[in-house]
């Protein structure tokens, strides 16, 4: 909402003649050549008076463009009313040599109260003068000069101001900072800024100052560089003798004798909190609470309160205040409690950078409560939400801080360590105790603590029940993966300052084969940390890192294993205490009676890290994650294939997943995810049919390509090839640039019999060229070379070869050709040859290699490399199948039938595919 200022508008000068100090030296520099800046002047000048600075500025801007007049149409100033005047100078409009003056038919600035950062919870009491100017051209310089007074009583009479530096690769026709002072006013200043030569030189008995704008390109820095590197260019001026000149300016503000009056309300809440038992520090814990939880934020800059702090009685029967407000009012209570306690001034942003500036209360924009308890500091912020006694002890990162005392401090670095609680604590309790292979079931509980839990009991009540419940499993998803819910919960305790997610529900296995066993990690939050400075450019190796502010994190697994955990080994280190790259870092792992056990704590401590210390830093926390620990299984594993999909539905885990999938359904009918997430699950444990009921429900819900191309792949494993054809055409017709969806029809055009038909659609796409082109010539090799003329896919090869020597997959497609079709048996041996050179450990040459010995007749061979396809990787049913058929050769009988019963139980059209090479038991 804009409120209008009533009868604002004749209480200060708003249009009067610059002052006698100010230097026009800019005027002749709007006249620019070639391509001119939009900003053609930029002329910012201060004068320090007798405890008052002047704030001159001389703007002009050109209405390049369209954008730019829209832009330039209507003017706002903002200023304090409280510390002194905004005072225009001069609006006018140049046209060529024309100047218009755009006050000169009585136009007036419109003087607003609009409260802008209502949101952000501040009120400011700013003004705004805004006017409409009228006639601006697109090409017309549009010049603003103005000045603004300061005087701040809350100072004591001293001046201070520090203004951010346009730097390049801004560009300005003219710009000019300049500042002046007699000997009297004599103020300190400071550059914060690279590349600046500026010296004061004495001008008719005044001492100037003066440097252009904008500056040379400032150094780049690391993101994780202190912010002392890293604040934008700075120039500050300031009356201020030192900190501890500061310091006592600002004590008496917070004098808290008297400030609680007997009888009062808030003395009752006084007389209470002396009541409470405990010792002190439990009741200034107390103290902290009742401020944070009863008394809401809210920023109040107007009538001088931008330094003056609201009084506690005020600040009670209101039930509002800032930081100012909210300290005042705790350290009336600490002191009423007889607690030392003291106001600290504080940079929430830019703390570490405190002692390069100059002394100046501007340099803060926080303020809270130092208390001294039995020689201990507590960092008491009354702003602050959530902290319990548990918590009084943590360390804000706010780098070096002010003491305000009557006699003065110096600044005060505010040491930081881990906090004493995490803010995050999970539990998961998970079920594997069927096979790898199958979804974990799990139960996760969250504890959210501190600042993150009040703001999430606020937002609660915003919610419906649908967003609760997606925030509760977004929240999950970050420490379990992608899952299906079953069950989510949330609840709130206002006392502890905490809120409780929890959640039930199925995610996919986190098992991985490896070297012939199964493999899941058994760590998770050590494994998630990076520290990777960039210190490569010489100008950074000696800038330290910052890291993260202090937070803590645990989480605690409790894991069932597959067999009772018979077999089942940790590989790693199970216990870590240490403090690497800003974390102390914690972790235990036990296995026993089947039940894996891991609790890891990660706490950052918000310090900062020293540039020679960096590489060992970062190797130190690559050893530690190096050593993560790991759970393996078995020497000889299982698979799901060895088992009955009878025998699998009946073990628990398979239990408790069809139950959680049901009752995620049923949760939300709309949701197409359950449905297609069950169909996986049945489809890899052997139950085909119901497999396909789930996806047709998916695909009634949300008919997608993805959906429908693995129906149609299902569809075909089960001898439904017309039915795969539909799917894959549907699928094309939502999407007929998909890849994958032309590839479908394809293929099962050429199963039907249409082959020709399957070769003019990828033809079609060949045509097209472009980065596809070289995937569809592969795959027109596939289908010929699977369905047709051997030789026509042998000679699409040879082509590419000789267009892309650097394809070398396309050795292990001839290869296979060859073999597969038994043609061209003489040069098939160099092509698998080179396949297996080049193949960077794939298993699809050895594979290839094999069918060319077993058409050779070397069965020997062929076995010998279809051990290693099948070693590696147990469920390529292709290999297993040919490998049966290879060991029937040798007489083997037995052994070839239990692996092509493995091949049948993978894929069930395994049979027809190889038949069609002329291939059978």
């Amino acid at each position: 909402m804009t409120v209008v200022a009533p009868a604002f508008a004749g209480e200060v000068p708003l249009y009067q003649p610059a002052p006698g100090w100010i230097d026009k030296a800019a005027m002749p520099k709007l006249a620019a050549d070639g391509d001119p800046p939009s900003m053609m002047i930029l002329d910012s000048q201060q004068r320090v008076e007798k405890g008052q600075l002047w704030n001159y500025a001389d703007i002009a801007t050109r209405a390049g463009s369209a954008e730019a007049l829209t832009q330039l149409s209507s003017l706002t100033l903002p200023w304090a009313p409280d510390k002194g005047d905004l005072i225009i100078h001069e609006l006018s409009i140049l046209r060529g040599d024309q100047v218009i003056d755009a006050l000169a038919s009585g136009k007036k600035f419109t003087v607003l109260r609009r409260e802008q950062g209502l949101e952000a919870l501040q009120i400011s009491g700013i003004l705004t003068a805004t006017m409409a100017v009228e006639g601006v051209q697109v090409g017309d310089v549009v010049r603003l000069r103005y000045s603004t007074t300061s005087k701040d009583d809350a100072l004591g009479g001293h001046v201070q101001n520090v203004s951010a530096l346009p730097a390049a690769p801004l560009r300005l026709g003219y710009g000019r900072v300049r500042l002046l002072w007699d000997d009297a006013d004599a103020p300190r200043w400071k550059l914060l800024a690279s590349g600046v030569d500026a010296k004061p030189v004495k001008k008719g008995g005044l001492t100037e100052l003066s440097f252009a704008v904008p500056l040379a390109k400032q150094p780049e820095m690391p993101a994780d560089a202190p912010t002392r590197f890293t604040h934008p260019p700075l120039f500050e001026l300031s009356t201020f003798a030192n900190w501890a000149d500061v310091s006592k300016t600002m004590a008496p503000l917070y004098a808290t004798d008297g400030l609680i009056a007997d009888g009062s309300p808030l003395a009752g809440e006084l007389a209470k909190l002396k009541a409470l038992p405990g010792s002190p520090k439990e009741k200034a814990a107390a103290a902290l609470q009742l401020v944070q939880d009863h008394v809401r934020y809210l920023m109040v800059g107007m009538n001088g309160g931008n330094y003056v702090p609201q009084k506690p009685a005020e600040t009670w029967t209101l039930r509002y205040g800032d930081c100012k407000a909210k300290t005042l009012l705790l350290l009336s209570l600490l002191r009423g409690l007889g607690i030392e306690a003291e106001p600290v001034l504080a940079s929430s942003t830019l703390g570490d950078s405190v002692p390069e500036r100059l002394p100046t209360a501007a340099a803060f924009d926080h303020v809270l409560v130092r208390a001294v308890i039995d020689g201990q500091s507590y960092w008491l912020d009354g702003t602050g939400l959530g902290s319990r006694l548990e918590d009084i002890g943590d360390t804000p990162r706010f780098g070096s801080v002010l003491p305000v005392r009557t006699a003065g401090a110096e600044l005060m670095p505010i040491q930081t360590h881990a906090n004493a609680r995490p803010t995050i604590d999970v539990s998961v309790e998970a079920d594997e105790s069927g096979h790898e292979k199958l979804p974990t079931v799990f139960d996760a509980r969250a504890v959210l603590r501190g600042q993150i839990a009040t703001m999430i009991s606020t937002g609660l009540g915003q919610m419906d029940a649908k967003r609760r419940d997606e925030m509760v499993q977004g929240f999950f998803s970050e420490q379990v993966g992608t899952a299906q819910y079953s069950q989510v919960g949330v609840t709130t305790d206002a006392a502890s300052a905490t809120v409780t997610f929890t959640a039930h529900g199925v995610t996919s296995s986190p098992w991985k084969l490896s070297d012939r066993r199964y493999r899941r990690d058994a760590g998770k939050l050590i494994d998630e940390i990076s520290f990777a400075p960039d210190r490569a450019r010489p100008a950074w190796l000696a800038i330290p890192v910052a890291t993260s502010a202090p937070i803590g994190i645990r989480y605690h697994l409790r894991l069932r294993l597959p067999q009772g955990g018979k077999g089942y080994a940790i590989e790693g280190e199970q216990g870590l205490s240490k403090t690497v790259a800003g974390y102390d870092l914690r972790r235990t792992v036990q296995l026993k009676d089947g039940v894996l056990d891991v609790e890891e704590r990660t706490d950052a401590t918000g310090v900062e890290i020293a540039a020679d210390r960096l590489p060992d830093e970062r190797d130190a926390l690559a050893t530690v994650q190096a050593m993560s620990p790991h759970v393996i299984g078995p020497a000889k594993p299982t698979y799901l294939w060895d088992y009955s999909p009878a025998t699998i539905a009946a073990w628990p885990q398979s239990k408790a997943v069809e139950a959680t999938f049901a009752k995620a359904i049923a949760a939300d009918a709309e949701d197409a995810t359950g449905y297609s997430s069950r169909s996986n699950f049945r489809w890899g444990i052997g139950d085909y049919k119901n497999a396909l009921v789930d996806l047709d429900k998916a695909i009634g819900i949300k008919p997608d390509v993805d959906l429908y191309l693995q129906r149609a792949y299902r569809r075909f494993q089960t001898g439904d090839v017309t039915g795969a054809l539909a799917d894959g055409r549907m699928a094309r017709q939502l999407d007929p640039a998909s890849g994958a969806a032309v590839g479908t029809v394809a293929t099962y055009l050429a199963e039907s019999g249409k082959l020709d038909d399957a070769l003019g659609m990828v033809d079609a796409k060949i045509a097209i060229g472009g980065e596809a082109r070289d995937g569809y010539r592969s795959f027109k090799a596939t289908l010929l070379g699977t369905y047709g003329d051997p030789a026509k896919a042998i000679e699409i090869i040879d082509a590419q070869l000789a267009e892309k020597p650097g394809m070398t997959g396309l050795f292990n497609e001839r290869c296979w050709v060859k073999g597969s079709r038994n043609v061209e048996l003489d040069s098939a041996m160099q092509d698998c040859t080179k396949a297996v050179e080049l193949s960077s450990g794939s298993m699809a040459a050895l594979d290839s290699r094999a069918m060319l010995w077993f058409r050779m007749g070397r069965f020997d061979d062929a076995l010998r490399d279809l051990d290693v396809v099948v070693a590696q990787e147990p469920g390529k049913e292709p290999s297993r199948y040919m490998r049966g058929i290879v060991l029937h050769r040798l007489g083997r009988a037995s052994e070839g039938d239990a692996e092509i019963a493995v091949a049948r139980r993978i894929d069930p059209r395994i049979d027809a595919v190889y038949a069609r090479y002329g291939i059978k038991p």
